[in-house]
């Protein structure tokens, strides 16, 4: 009997892009469970939930930047010869090194090599399509999250400001390498305009003090959790937690 293999058919990207959308379809499907769970029963709760989901959203998006800029990406793998090329990064032989070295890595360490890929290259996040910014990052966080929010749902019938708040840290979690994207572009959404006018997105000239420095202010949803989280760089830094070495691949 021939075997049915059509994942393994498919080359290492369009299974990336497969297994990315196939994530993010159950992620919308739990999402809209959540929403619904969460407006049953609107009360006085549930704006301060919905803010307070907020910022622990951005202050999610801050940490992971934190730790994935400093976070030593895996050697041997051909990072490093990518991270550094010299020639064309359009042409045929950097294609074929950058896909080659992705197949070697998972979705964590891609999301690892995307951060530190963006310090000196910052346009290029920006150009990328919504699915490459927010696949890794529903794979590994927001997906289980999101399951787990409903699972415990079912144990112990959270109050429906609960499910408020968990909607929007699930929705700020899992779109903050697209709010960071748009901070390395022009043009963007009507939407994201209108949310930075509210203070809810940042705006590029504030992220700036981050590339600046690499340093502070590692947020890239709306800031607001960045004087809690910079102070927690630097003592982590002066204990050696998180070192300038892995702000880069190395051979």
């Amino acid at each position: 009997m021939a075997k049915l293999d059509l994942p393994g058919g498919l080359g290492h990207q369009s299974r990336v892009m497969l297994l990315s959308r196939l994530a993010v379809g159950a992620f919308v499907a739990a999402m809209i469970g959540i929403l619904a769970l969460a407006v049953r029963d609107v009360g006085l709760w549930t704006v301060p939930a919905l803010l307070v989901g907020w910022f622990l959203a951005d202050a999610a998006s801050g940490l992971t930047h934190m730790i994935m800029d400093y976070r030593p990406c895996p050697s041997g793998r051909g990072l490093a010869q990518i991270y550094f090329y010299e020639g064309s990064r359009e042409s045929a032989d950097y294609v074929q090194l950058r896909d080659a070295a992705m197949a070697r890595i998972g979705p964590l360490d891609r999301l690892t090599y995307d951060f530190k890929n963006h310090h000196p290259r910052p346009d290029a996040l920006g150009r990328r399509s919504v699915w490459r910014q927010i696949g890794s990052t529903v794979i590994v966080g927001t997906l289980p999250v999101s399951l787990l929010l409903l699972a415990l749902w079912a144990v112990v019938d959270l109050p429906s400001a609960v499910m408020a708040g968990g909607f929007s840290f699930l929705l700020g979690s899992a779109f903050a390498q697209y709010f960071h994207g748009t901070l390395h572009r022009d043009d963007n959404p009507r939407i994201v305009h209108v949310m930075r006018a509210c203070r809810l997105l940042m705006t590029p000239a504030a992220h700036e003090k981050h590339h600046a420095t690499l340093k502070q202010d590692f947020a890239t949803n709306c800031g607001w959790s960045n004087p809690v989280i910079n102070p927690l760089f630097r003592a982590a830094h002066r204990a050696g937690y998180l070192r300038d070495e892995g702000l880069e691949p190395h051979h």
